[in-house]
């Protein structure tokens, strides 16, 4: 069994073969209409969405198949304290593949390793946010025609911004990539993910303001700052308008610029900005659909293949201290440790107790 909660699940190779499925789906949707006839596809989103979720739900049902699921924690037993570990059992015996959305970062990885069906991870917490990169990366193909030899500048969020962690992962596998990280100093990216995806293998650059490096860019993936990610609403209150796209500050961007936005947006992309042709972030969500039919015939498809994640060491020295990790509140799971000192689940850098 099969299940996809870091990008890096897949190869290069397996990615090109999705693309390559989506985009067969979108030139001949008919031959695909009962490709999922008498399957069931579980929904589980514990937190809010709307593209993630009906984009799923459009998927499966393209495919011919059922969704059955909830969009909110407070329509589950969670919210009478079941664990994720007993929801998973429980929806895995009710359907025939899982997508799960969770604030937590590293709940996908606790419903893995108990479910009877594949999962695959909508979004856990700050942490990783695949399926959406596999949606970035179709429009990406689609837009500039490969991966190898651009400029991606990543603006906003990206100490909380899953898509971009997730983002960064993938085309840091590519051949002379390179990253312009845009932030503030709060919200920079985190040195895990620099440490794992770019130290020694990217060219990046980190800086504080969008307008000096927007004309060498050939893709700008615009973040929201995102409220729910902050434990100070003060703090949220204070950087949310750090960076605010406007057809202004395009003026001295390159003519085939391509704009994405994993969506969705409140104010950093101006509506002014619409209307321009480098404007893809809605051509992007519609992709999103496409590459998760594909993915989802994968999976279906795929046998035989162990995916055990629960690999590392119980050491009762070491705490996770990231209080948005699935190891501070699920009950019944083993606090794993990586033997250089990371949790298993959120991948952060445990300390002494």
């Amino acid at each position: 069994m099969r299940n996809l909660v870091n990008i890096l699940d897949l190869s290069t190779e397996e990615i090109d073969d999705l693309i390559k499925t989506a985009s067969d789906i979108i030139d001949n949707p008919e031959l695909y209409t009962n490709s999922c006839r008498g399957k069931i596809l579980g929904t589980l989103f514990f937190e809010p969405s709307t593209r993630t979720r009906l984009s799923f739900t459009s998927a499966m049902m393209g495919l011919g198949g059922n969704v059955l699921g909830f969009s909110q924690a407070a329509s589950s037993s969670i919210s009478k304290g079941e664990t994720v570990s007993d929801t998973i059992r429980m929806v895995s015996a009710y359907s025939d593949i899982i997508v799960m959305r969770h604030p937590k970062e590293g709940a996908p990885i606790v419903a893995s390793a108990v479910s009877s069906v594949p999962v695959i991870n909508a979004g856990d917490g700050g942490h990783f946010h695949p399926t959406q990169t596999l949606t970035d990366l179709l429009t990406i193909k689609k837009k500039k025609g490969g991966f190898n030899n651009l400029t991606v500048g990543v603006c906003g969020d990206l100490k909380y911004g899953r898509t971009v962690h997730s983002l960064i992962a993938a085309m840091s596998r590519y051949e002379n990539v390179k990253f312009v990280l845009i932030a503030p100093s709060e919200l920079a990216l985190p040195d895990y993910v620099k440490a794992e995806y770019l130290d020694g293998k990217c060219e990046y650059t980190e800086i504080a303001g969008l307008e000096e490096s927007i004309d060498r860019l050939d893709i700008l993936y615009m973040t929201r700052i995102q409220a729910e990610r902050f434990e100070s609403k003060e703090e949220y209150e204070r950087l949310k308008d750090s960076y605010v796209l406007t057809a202004d500050k395009l003026k001295s961007a390159k003519a085939d610029l391509s704009i994405l936005h994993p969506l969705p947006r409140v104010n950093e992309i101006s509506v002014d900005v619409d209307d321009d042709p480098r404007a893809d972030y809605f051509d992007q969500a519609m992709y999103g659909r496409y590459i998760r039919m594909a993915l989802i015939l994968m999976l279906l498809k795929t046998k035989g293949i162990s995916d055990s994640r629960l690999i590392g060491v119980e050491n009762s020295s070491l705490e996770c201290t990231n209080t948005h990790c699935i190891s501070r509140t699920e009950r019944g799971i083993k606090r794993l440790f990586t033997s250089s000192g990371a949790c298993i689940y959120c991948d952060q850098q445990a300390k002494t107790k």
